[in-house]
């Protein structure tokens, strides 16, 4: 798949694509993704899984626009919304689907970047909390919520989550064999009340330390991030 991004500004990266990998979508089933951007990981989703009914929710026009040219250039079906999740748009209040996925701003805190498109894709405006409110209130009863997020977030995204999304599976992403994981992927259904389930990490990278300039992926990342593998049997719908 060929995606096309500014030449200054955001850029998705290796979260997009392990989004789509974690999000447990089947044939016929519709799937949002809230801050879609140019589409890396709805399009993404959209090639692993055919069949599926995609839409995504771009509250910046040039974005927006990327992701319907790059649905359109990949032989791809995506509906595209422009406007603030916090304000939900006509054309999305009232819909539900089986799948919501977001990877929020990453930053909560701190100095923008210097081109507006990126400082509002990386850094927040919009509370975790709302993004979560957000995709809870367009999925179906037993539908599933996913998300990708820095680690230190996790506990904001579980106290939003508390009582309105349950049966959570959480999958820490590390860069390395024994180092701290630096993002988690959350991913809870509407209305289910099991209990939570840490997973075994997911480890990016062979090495320890970082040696040479190639590529030194672990066979379990080099199936997701470059054969379009989906990422976890841990994540497979059962209900």
């Amino acid at each position: 798949m060929l995606l096309e991004q500014p030449v200054r500004g955001y850029r998705a990266g290796m979260d997009a694509v392990l989004l789509a990998a974690a999000c447990p979508a089947r044939p016929g089933e519709r799937v949002l993704e809230l801050g879609c951007g140019a589409g890396a990981a709805v399009l993404a989703l959209s090639r692993r899984v055919a069949g599926i009914e995609a839409a995504g929710l771009e509250v910046q026009g040039k974005y927006a626009a990327l992701a319907r040219a790059n649905a359109a250039g990949n032989g791809l079906s995506l509906e595209v919304v422009e406007g603030d999740l916090a304000a939900m748009p006509e054309a999305l209040r009232g819909r539900s689907f089986d799948h919501v996925i977001a990877n929020p701003p990453f930053f909560a805190a701190g100095p923008s970047a210097p081109d507006a498109g990126r400082s509002r894709a990386r850094h927040e405006t919009t509370p975790l909390a709302v993004w979560a409110d957000a995709g809870l209130r367009r999925l179906r009863p037993g539908g599933w919520l996913t998300l990708i997020l820095p680690a230190g977030r996790m506990g904001s995204l579980l106290a939003a989550l508390e009582g309105r999304g349950g049966d959570a599976r959480v999958l820490p992403v590390a860069p390395r064999d024994g180092r701290p994981a630096g993002r988690v992927i959350v991913a809870a259904r509407k209305g289910a009340k099991a209990p939570l389930t840490l997973l075994p990490p997911l480890v990016l990278h062979a090495q320890a330390a970082h040696l040479t300039d190639g590529e030194d992926l672990t066979p379990a990342a080099q199936a997701v991030l470059r054969r379009g593998a989906a990422l976890s049997l841990a994540f497979v719908q059962t209900g």
